[in-house]
Parts: C-alpha cells; structure tokens; sequence
C-alpha cells in the first residue's frame, strides 16, 4: 500500500464529481478561486518574494497573470468549444453508411502537475497546469517546489476555502511536498496524467516512468530550450543598437531564469564586432539573485563549460561565478557556426541564468547549417528587414520551434487562445502548449457515441444544442 493511497482515492473521487458537473459550475470555481488570490495579493506577494526575491513588481504582475489565466479558462468553458462537440447523424447514402456518432472530449481524471521554481504563482499550485486539468473536470495533485513551500502552501489552503465555498467538491486541488512523494505520483495507479515544469534531467527521468508504469500516461514535460535568435544583416545595419538593448535586456530579465531566455544568437559576420561591443555595453553590471541551490550550482558549472570550449571567447562577465554568493553576474560568449558545429552537444545545452551565445554566420548556408543543429525548442526568434529572402531560414527554424516571433523578445508569453508554449523535444515531451486556452486538451482524451439513445448523451451531444455552445453538425461549425 502506498501512502498516497488515501489522498489519490479522496482525489479520483473529487475528479469523479467534477467530471459529472456542469460546465458552468465549473467556470464559477475557477472565478472564485481568482478572486480568493486577488483578495489575498497583500499577504501572497511578499510571501512570494520572501521564498524567492523575484521583487514585489514583478510578482504582483505574476499574481494578475495567473488569475487572470483562471478567469480565461472560466470564459472558455461558458463558450463550450473546449469540449469540441461534434455531431455526425446517421447517413446511409454516405460512404461508407454510417448511423449516429457523436464525439465530444472527456477529463481524464486525476492530475499530477509539478511547479516550477521560476513562476511561484503561474507555474505553480494556482498555476496554468491547475487551471486547465480544473477547467475540463479534473482533479489536482500538486508536487510543491521547495523553492517556495510557504507560500505554496498558503495558495492551497486559500484555493481549498475558495473552492469548497463555491460548492465544489473536497480534495479537488491537494498538494505533496517531497520528492519521494512526487515519483510515487507518477507511478500512482489513480494518477492518469501529469504535467511539469523543470529541468532535462529531471523531467526525463520522470517521463521515463510514466511511459514504463504498467498503464503509462502521457507525461506534459516542459523541459529545456534555448530559444534561437537569427539577426540578418540588414537588420543589424538598420537597428543593430536597438537589437543589441533589446537583446541584453531579454537574457539578463529575471536573473536569465527564463524558459524563453534567448541562449544563442546568430550575427552576421560583418556586422559581428559591433554588435557584440553593443550588447556588452547595454548588459546590466549588477548581480542577479538566483532562485535555488540546484540552480546556484549549476549556472557557475555551466558557464564554465561553455566559456572553457575552443572556439569560444568570453566578452563580457566572469564565467567563474562564486556559487555561495546566491546571486550571479552575466555573462556574454562569442563564437562562430563551425566551432558550434564541432560541439553542439556543449555549446547548444541550455545554461540556466543570464549567459547567452553569440555566434557568427558567415553566408547563407552557414546560417542554415548552424541554425538547423540547434535543438527543439519553445521559441525562434527572426530579426529582419522588409528587403531580406529569408524563406528558407523560416523553414529551419519552424522546424525547431513552437512559436516564431518576428519582432520583439521571446520573454513575454501571452495567455490567449492562440498561444503555443511547447516545442519539438527536449523543449517538450509532447505536441501540446502549457499556456492558454488550448492547453486544456493535455487532460481530455475523445469519447464517441454511436447510436446512443437521446437520455444517455451528454448534454453537449443532444439535439437542439440545449447548452448552446458551438458545435460541429453535420460538418458545419456553429451554434445551430
């Protein structure tokens, strides 16, 4: 007997009960689980910032997002298409005939979601994991991060009162703590899918369990990126000062501990030594607090590495970071395409912190041949000019990313319906995103009716559409 047993059954029994319960009721636990944390930001923020230092602005702005994110998914279960109801009548002049068959999405069940160390509030125990697996009538188990369990902690109990206040059942949200904990979820019976947040390392090697239970589960790893940037040489001629603040500004946020952090940068050759001089000028000099003991010891280890390469030369900071310290300065490498291409298992590894890799391209093909060896990842980013030719670049790199961006910084993740937070492998283990609407589908699988009699369907499925949600009928996309 594990002894998860007894917190897993009263969870399968919470996610049977929110299962059968209407989507609108459902919106209505996810608004007041918001408006539990808005009314407690006085007391959550400096708890957060306590545990973690990430400062009261940034933190306050975490808080809006994440509740905000719970609002978003209570709007999308009023409007239905989540459940992506379709409606098939019978056809017997089809071919081949068919009778009645009627589809919609089903939860799956418990949720196990891992936070992260980065996001206390958005990719934590009110996070978007919880917010989806809540949304489509799962239950959740949250592993806490043991960068922030008091405020963790403190998010539950407020998500518990605000939860059963509005009716919805106990136990729909409960939290573990210990790493043991955390791999016996995984390996639970009861536990039919899970969602993480964190390192390669680890997240594979939970993958790695799921996938090996008796009865694997889809595992939703959100794992390592380095998120390439390629400047063309028109851009660098047009707004190379411009890019080289943009860019500083992007690795060195939050202390580099982004996943969308910009880890290597492609500059054309001509325009390499100035913009390189650029982007050392606009780094900030000042030391950044990091958020763990893990990640402590692993940026200075890192940097090392990657500063120690041939090929590679250090332009600005000291790779040799003093972990005691708590805190880190940044970090700017210069390489080019060839001493990548001799290393890319060293230079193309994501080094969490403020560092990032410059690496000149000499030519077009140079850049496809650098570009195409970088590894999956969540973001691409093309910095370029109205005159460039750059259809094939786009090819390569949509190869290798989940969102390409053609302005701006990939350290902004917007929470809309067209979001998508994930990326080909180790970016993600799978082909959904983490953030927005759409994230969601992680925790539903399709279930068909056919030739159902009317009293069995779902209210989604029945003619007349007594929800009044949108519907695919017969082919066509709507509310009739």
């Amino acid at each position: 007997m594990s002894d998860l047993d007894p917190l897993l059954a009263r969870s399968r029994a919470a996610a049977a009960v929110a299962a059968a319960t209407p989507d609108a009721d459902r919106a209505r636990w996810l608004d007041a689980a918001a408006d539990a944390l808005d009314d407690h930001a006085a007391e959550l923020v400096p708890l957060a910032d306590d545990e973690t230092r990430l400062g009261t602005a940034r933190l306050t702005g975490e808080l809006a997002r994440t509740t905000a994110q719970l609002r978003l998914f209570g709007g999308a279960l009023r409007e239905g298409s989540l459940l992506e109801a379709t409606v098939d009548h019978a056809d017997p002049a089809a071919i081949p005939p068919h009778g009645d068959l009627r589809r919609l999405l089903v939860p799956l069940g418990v949720v196990a979601v891992f936070a992260a160390s980065n996001f206390p509030f958005a990719f934590s125990v009110a996070g978007g994991d919880t917010a989806s697996a809540l949304a489509v009538g799962c239950s959740v188990v949250v592993k806490v991060h043991e960068g922030h369990p008091i405020l963790s902690r403190r998010v539950a109990a407020l998500l518990r009162e605000a939860l059963d206040a509005a009716g919805a059942p106990a136990d729909l949200v409960t939290t573990v703590e210990t790493q043991d904990d955390g791999i016996a979820l995984v390996e639970h019976p009861v536990t039919a899918a899970v969602g993480f947040t964190g390192s390669v390392r680890g997240g594979r090697a939970l993958f790695d369990r799921a996938v090996r239970r008796p009865v694997p589960i889809p595992f939703y790893g959100e794992l390592g990126s380095l998120n390439p940037v390629v400047v063309t040489e028109a851009a660098a001629g047009a707004r190379g000062a411009e890019l080289a603040q943009g860019l500083a500004a992007s690795f060195t946020l939050g202390a580099g501990q982004f996943c969308t952090k910009p880890g290597v940068v492609f500059i054309p050759a001509g325009a390499f030594d100035g913009f390189t001089a650029a982007v050392s000028a606009a780094i900030p000099g000042t030391a950044a607090t990091l958020l763990t003991d893990s990640i402590r010891a692993g940026f200075p280890r890192g940097v090392a590495e990657l500063a120690g390469a041939r090929g590679v030369d250090v332009v600005s900071g000291d790779p040799a970071q003093d972990p005691a310290s708590g805190g880190a300065t940044p970090v700017l490498l210069a390489t080019d395409v060839a001493a990548v291409l001799a290393r890319p298992e060293l230079l193309l590894e994501e080094c969490f912190g403020p560092v990032t890799l410059l690496v000149r391209y000499r030519g077009h093909s140079d850049l496809l041949a650098g570009i195409a060896a970088v590894p999956g990842s969540l973001t691409a980013t093309l910095h370029s000019e109205a005159g460039d030719d750059v259809g094939e670049v786009v090819a390569v790199l949509r190869e290798r990313a989940g969102r390409l961006l053609f302005a701006g910084w990939p350290t902004g993740v917007a929470v809309t319906w067209s979001q998508q937070h994930g990326g080909p492998y180790p970016a993600t283990t799978s082909i959904h995103t983490s953030v927005g609407v759409t994230a969601a589908r992680r925790f539903q699988r399709p279930l068909a009716f056919q030739d159902a009699p009317a009293a069995i369907l779902p209210e989604a499925l029945r003619d007349g559409n007594p929800l009044g949600i949108v519907r695919r009928v017969d082919g066509v996309l709507g509310r009739a």
